[in-house]
């Protein structure tokens, strides 16, 4: 895992659910298969309703028609990110769309732990509410060692809670990589 992840914002609001990250008719490809893995990021989003993405112009997509990867690589969120069903493939779907990180005020805990679980994205969670800082495009340097995010469109730089107990894990790239490394499992 890099200290440093740069890249553009993609501001949502709040309560965004994992059937609008991923909505259950693109469920059907299969994440094993790299052929159709990627359908996963061509969708990321696709269930967000206009007026919630893009603050604030609200017509702006995660992932532009008939493409796989997303110009977003940090997407912000307000109160109750990844709330709804216990849904593994929402992260998964952020990620291959080409998302690093996720910074939101507070997450659903299943969403949270499906993040750092997989090795998907980092989950960080702001100190201050960003929705209304941060508008999508801004170009944001997320330091995960300092924690902080640094709006350079805005001059504009915010705290991030630490990650805690869950880095080392995302470190490893995931829990499974994380009981091989500490020899919970064998490699």
């Amino acid at each position: 895992m890099e200290n440093i992840i740069r890249g553009k914002a993609f501001v949502l609001g709040d309560n965004i659910d994992t059937d609008q990250i991923i909505p259950a008719k693109f469920l059907a490809y299969n994440p094993s298969d790299p052929a159709e893995r990627k359908f996963f990021g061509m969708y990321a989003m696709n269930g967000v309703p206009a007026g919630q993405t893009g603050l604030p112009a609200g017509n702006i997509p995660f992932v532009r028609p008939n493409e796989f990867k997303s110009e977003f690589t940090i997407v912000i969120g307000g109160k109750n990110f990844g709330c709804g069903s216990s849904r593994e493939h929402a992260p998964l779907a952020i990620a291959e769309a080409g998302a690093r990180v996720v910074i939101a005020e507070f997450y659903a805990r299943i969403f949270f732990r499906n993040c750092v679980n997989g090795g998907y994205l980092v989950p960080c969670e702001s100190v201050q509410r960003l929705v209304e800082k941060v508008h999508t495009g801004d170009e944001l340097v997320v330091d995960l060692a300092q924690c902080t995010v640094t709006n350079e469109t805005r001059k504009a730089t915010y705290e991030l809670k630490p990650l805690g107990d869950v880095k080392p894990i995302i470190e490893a790239g995931g829990v499974f990589e994380y009981a091989r490394m500490a020899g919970m499992i064998k490699r």
